[in-house]
């Protein structure tokens, strides 16, 4: 079966857009004031959801590529440690969810890897699996930085 419409549909929802916003615009813009601003009771900040999804996002990329990966301790390990970053740790936070994003895309688009089939340490879980859960996870949460953002009066609609 060629999987070539599949791999590109991926890759579609793995960058985001179509029925839902992309963290790239979910974060364009943001006031450096707001990032680490929560803005309301049981809420959190632009910075927690972006640490959240970049640490959540390795993770995920880690275990289906490396036996030997340790996942972080649920849940605490999966939230960040710093309240209110610097502009550097901002800075890498989105470099390195953008890295690891393309490395899952790059994953998705490896003609070598059969999306169907279980990871061979996998717990009996796909390749496909794992793809869609970061689709599903890094979508649910941008949509929760846009909502922060609306909350803070930090988001202008195009």
């Amino acid at each position: 079966m060629d999987d070539t419409r599949l791999r590109a549909e991926l890759t579609d929802l793995l960058r985001g857009g179509n029925a839902h916003g992309t963290w790239d615009r979910a974060l364009e813009g943001l006031a450096p004031a707001h990032r680490a601003q929560v803005p309301g009771p049981g809420l959190h900040s632009v910075w927690q959801l972006l640490e959240h999804v970049r640490i959540a996002q390795e993770d995920i990329l880690r275990y289906t590529l490396d036996a030997g990966w340790t996942s972080p301790d649920w849940p605490e390990g999966y939230w960040p440690k710093v309240v209110e970053p610097s502009a550097g740790q901002w800075q890498e936070s989105v470099a390195a969810f953008q890295r690891d994003l393309e490395a899952v895309v790059a994953l998705v688009n490896d003609p070598g890897i059969d999306l169907t089939a279980r990871i061979p340490h996998g717990e009996g879980r796909t390749y496909l699996r794992e793809a869609l859960l970061v689709a599903d996870h890094n979508a649910y949460h941008c949509a929760q930085a846009i909502d922060a953002r609306r909350l803070l009066q930090d988001w202008k609609s195009r």
